[in-house]
């Protein structure tokens, strides 16, 4: 497996993010189980994910899948593959 960082920027209303947010904790946690480790950004503009897939193409289908995403609630996110030393 290997390892992804997913940064993510909100856009939208805060009370529109608020709703979304326990889907989108849950959504994490079950895709990526004991794998898992994020949260938001101390100014709460967005947040950073770190998860485990097999390649590349799964990660963007994992990130694509993330209610914020579906709900359109991103102005921007950056997937890259993570080397931790």
């Amino acid at each position: 497996m290997k390892r992804f960082a997913y940064f993510y920027f909100n856009r939208g209303a805060p009370d529109e993010i608020r709703q979304v947010v326990p889907a989108h904790v849950k959504y994490w946690k079950t895709v990526s189980a004991s794998e898992y480790r994020g949260g938001p950004f101390a100014d709460r503009t967005g947040g950073l994910i770190i998860f485990s897939a097999s390649n590349l193409d799964e990660a963007t289908a994992i990130v694509e899948q993330d209610p914020f995403a579906l709900e359109g609630l991103l102005e921007q996110k950056w997937l890259k593959e993570w080397l931790p030393e």
